[in-house]
């Protein structure tokens, strides 16, 4: 599935979870800001990210509880080192900057060597 900035209708069928005022469109401009082209991979990472904390929205989000549902999720694609191959920025933090996600709490951690 190739995915344009001119999909950027106010619902995103490919995206069920994704924030009311989220349209590809932004998410391809904030990955070139970022320096960013999104691939296949990239829009997997975003929906997974989207449909997590569509389904934990009323709990604080819990990095560890969430690099585990992240690793175990992309196993087959290198877990959550494939994810920081995609986003080099933090499979978290950018990752969740892209897909039009609040950062969470400790998704930053500049003594770990995360990037924000």
């Amino acid at each position: 599935m190739t995915i344009t900035a001119n999909n950027d209708s106010g619902s995103a069928p490919n995206f069920p979870h994704a924030p009311p005022a989220w349209t590809p469109a932004i998410a391809i401009q904030t990955a070139q800001q970022e320096g960013l082209e999104l691939s296949e991979d990239h829009w997997d990472a975003l929906r997974a990210l989207q449909k997590y904390f569509a389904q934990h929205e009323d709990m604080s989000t819990n990095m560890r509880v969430l690099h585990d549902a992240l690793d175990e999720r992309f196993h087959v694609k290198g877990g959550l080192k494939g994810l920081y191959l995609l986003f080099p920025g933090g499979p978290v933090a950018q990752g969740c900057r892209i897909a039009g996600l609040q950062v969470p709490p400790g998704a930053i951690d500049k003594n770990y060597g995360s990037v924000g």
